[in-house]
């Protein structure tokens, strides 16, 4: 299972928000692209970034970090973000970044999103599903940055895109994320159990390197993590192993 750190960006600064809530933020480091470098020094291949404020605006502000961040890091960068045309995903992957995260706008729009598909290959759109569980326990697909609920399920959503070659989806349970409380395990396996073909990428919650061990377990192939790299709880040494291990 790949680990992949990640970077948020919102007002220039490295970030991360809890549960998805712009209001409640906690600032790591003024100096992004030194959080980039520090992560090229781990024993990993990809870093995701996220433009927080593109997320809510659709308008991003943070260019020129990422391709600061994408520039030196040496790592295989899928941004996400304020990615709502198909200028801005031929731009970023003419610009350093391997992959463009797509989110409210492959669940608003999932036809146009179909096409680049089609156009830039499977390999070049990661399908970003952010969910919250209904009273049923159905995961309920959010957008704008997790702050409008779609009234889409993520079921609906996957099954809709099962057919235009989607291969990389993230999926974050948004009041896990920043919460240090464990990732959601049985929606991860629910997902996996639905739809086998999926590089699933898992998001919000690792707390630890014993998280990870789960997600790996559970047939996950890769998971991403921001708080508890940049909070020490995974350090250098757990990723190494981890990866040695794989």
């Amino acid at each position: 299972m790949n680990i992949i750190p990640a970077i948020d960006l919102k007002d220039g600064n490295c970030v991360r928000l809890l549960k998805g809530d712009f209001e409640k933020t906690t600032e790591y480091s003024r100096d992004p692209a030194a959080i980039g470098r520090r992560f090229s020094a781990l024993a990993v291949e990809n870093l995701h970034i996220v433009d927080l404020d593109g997320a809510r605006s659709g308008t991003q502000q943070n260019a020129e970090i990422v391709r600061a961040i994408a520039g030196e890091s040496g790592l295989k960068v899928q941004l996400g973000g304020g990615i709502r045309t198909r200028d801005d995903v031929a731009l970023w992957l003419a610009n350093d970044v391997t992959r463009c995260v797509v989110g409210s706008t492959a669940i608003n729009d999932p036809e146009r999103v179909k096409q680049w598909i089609a156009e830039f290959g499977s390999d070049a759109v990661v399908l970003a599903l952010d969910v919250r569980l209904d009273e049923a326990g159905t995961p309920r697909l959010t957008t704008h940055g997790w702050t409008k609920d779609s009234g889409t399920s993520l079921w609906d959503c996957l099954d809709s895109y099962a057919d235009a070659g989607a291969v990389h989806v993230l999926c974050t349970d948004v009041d896990r994320d920043g919460a240090m409380t464990g990732p959601n395990f049985a929606l991860y396996a629910e997902i996996l159990q639905r739809y086998h073909s999926l590089q699933l990428q898992a998001s919000g919650g690792v707390r630890n390197i014993d998280d990870l061990e789960m997600l790996r377990e559970i047939g996950l192939p890769a998971a991403i993590t921001g708080r508890a790299l940049l909070d020490g709880e995974i350090t250098e040494a757990e990723v190494t192993t981890f990866q040695q291990n794989a």
